[in-house]
């Protein structure tokens, strides 16, 4: 089954009436990759809002509206309040599918309090999360984590592990000078997880972006401007690489490790080295 995934990387409003202007945007954006044949539409971190608390504005209800009306699925930022805790909020992200159903995802590492309290971009207290949820499509199963959670390799694997083909990693904003290893990070969670990987963060000005697609054996598509930018993604070619056993080339069919979620992992192993972390 091939499926097309758009990565957004949108030029992002943080003024006071940034919830109505990134909503206005955000119906573009999703009518255009819509019209580019997209399935699947990946927004940046906390794209559109809110950013700032109190965390009283939700975009769940448009976002359910272009998901029904251009039959595709919608992952966008939509910080959430901590019920019981008002003035908490998770940094969260969304998944919203054309039937109206609603998944969600709170980051969960590293443990708040982080940089978005009375941060340059976003301000509001920030609580952890404890689940790592994969979402079911009708096109295969999805994961989802955030932004700098490409650097805990662990949270990628337990997502694999768990049936997801997909793992989208939306981030927030520029990277400065670790764009070369948050690049690298992006395509070695999809090689060492068999998955698809999919990135893009909001664009403040004029500074560079990072809107990446990758599958195991190559980066599909990456762009540093704003723009919608798509990929087919081929989740029978997943399965077969998931189901394959290494053997010793050349020739070989694929151009990464097969079978990396059996061969390559020992439990055991773990459960004796990890016994106290």
């Amino acid at each position: 089954m091939k499926v097309t995934v758009a990565a957004v990387q949108t030029k992002t409003v943080l003024e006071a009436d940034q919830q109505t202007k990134n909503i206005e945007m955000a119906r573009q954006y999703v009518a255009q990759a819509a019209e580019q044949g997209a399935q699947f539409v990946c927004f940046p971190e906390t794209y559109p809002g809110p950013w700032k608390a109190p965390l009283s504005y939700s975009p769940v209800e448009p976002l359910k509206e272009m998901a029904k009306e251009h039959n595709v699925i919608i992952i966008a930022g939509a910080n959430c309040p901590v019920p019981g805790n008002p003035g908490r909020g998770y940094t969260s992200q969304i998944i919203v599918s054309p039937d109206g159903s609603v998944g969600r995802y709170n980051r969960t590492i590293p443990k708040g309090p982080w940089i978005y309290k009375g941060g340059r971009f976003w301000d509001y207290d920030y609580q952890e999360g404890d689940d790592l949820p994969v979402f079911p499509t009708p096109f295969g199963t999805v994961g989802i984590l955030i932004c700098s959670e490409v650097y805990a390799p662990e949270l990628s694997r337990l997502l694999a592990l768990k049936g997801a083909e997909i793992i989208f990693l939306p981030a927030g904003v520029c990277k400065y000078e670790l764009q070369a290893t948050w690049r690298t990070l992006i395509w070695a969670r999809a090689i060492e997880n068999l998955a698809y990987t999919v990135t893009c963060q909001n664009i403040l000005g004029a500074e560079q972006g990072l809107a990446m697609i990758c599958s195991p054996e190559e980066v599909l598509v990456e762009a540093t401007k704003p723009g919608i930018f798509t990929a087919q993604c081929d989740l029978d070619r997943i399965r077969w690489l998931r189901e394959q056993r290494d053997l010793y080339g050349p020739p070989m069919p694929w151009n990464t490790k097969p079978g990396t979620l059996r061969d390559w992992r020992r439990p055991e192993v773990y459960r004796k080295n990890c016994s106290d972390w």
